[in-house]
């Protein structure tokens, strides 16, 4: 989770907003697909699963075990776009194809790291209520065994039929999509696709403990 940072809840909102919505369409009519609150609460119950095994499994093994999950939960390519900003629409088809192997493999391993072990956690669903611009927000907390709390928020959004978390909030108000877009503006004015790609990979390999690809 991505923390020590400030950005208020409506600011953070209104980012997401302006971003996102451009690239999605509405969700068509007919078939019903697994709400906001059940995506959320599947890919908690896969964290709970991977936490509760994390010793036996390594960090190789939670990375495996999450890959799919994440994949399946987040929409990893429009999230790494807006991330991208500009950078996106100059890259050409085997940079973008390679920024979002990158990013979904840095996001998968900041999971698999972050969530390396079990003390009696839970998670919570607090709710759900509209976004700005067709998105829903599912309200969650982390509960400790200790009772204290991390509330979580998740921005979904639904495209081709399916919904799919396109922003995390953590701490009343942080999106961690703005913080990566903050954070990889820095690289891509300076090395650009190639060098944010090489940046995101490298990252990745340090929590899985591999040599940088």
């Amino acid at each position: 989770m991505t923390d020590n940072r400030n950005f208020p809840n409506a600011v953070a909102l209104a980012l997401i907003a302006a971003l996102i919505f451009p690239w999605l369409s509405p969700a068509p009519a007919g078939a019903a697909p697994p709400g906001p609150g059940q995506v959320v609460a599947a890919f908690h119950e896969a964290l709970l699963g991977v936490m509760k095994d994390a010793k036996g499994l390594g960090i190789k093994g939670r990375y495996d075990k999450l890959k799919p999950t994440i994949e399946q939960s987040f929409h990893l390519p429009l999230m790494i776009q807006v991330a991208a900003s500009s950078y996106w629409q100059k890259a050409d088809p085997g940079q973008v194809k390679s920024l979002i192997e990158a990013f979904a493999r840095l996001s998968v391993s900041t999971y698999a790291s972050q969530f390396n072990g079990y003390s009696g956690e839970r998670f919570e669903s607090l709710g759900e209520r509209p976004g700005p611009q067709n998105t829903t927000l599912v309200k969650t907390r982390i509960v400790k065994a200790s009772g204290s709390n991390v509330e979580i928020t998740y921005v979904m959004r639904q495209t081709k039929g399916e919904w799919r978390i396109v922003d995390v909030l953590v701490d009343k108000g942080i999106s961690e999509l703005a913080v990566k877009r903050s954070e990889y503006r820095n690289v891509l004015q300076q090395d650009g696709v190639d060098g944010l790609v090489l940046t995101l990979n490298a990252k990745a390999s340090q929590l899985l403990g591999e040599k940088s690809k």
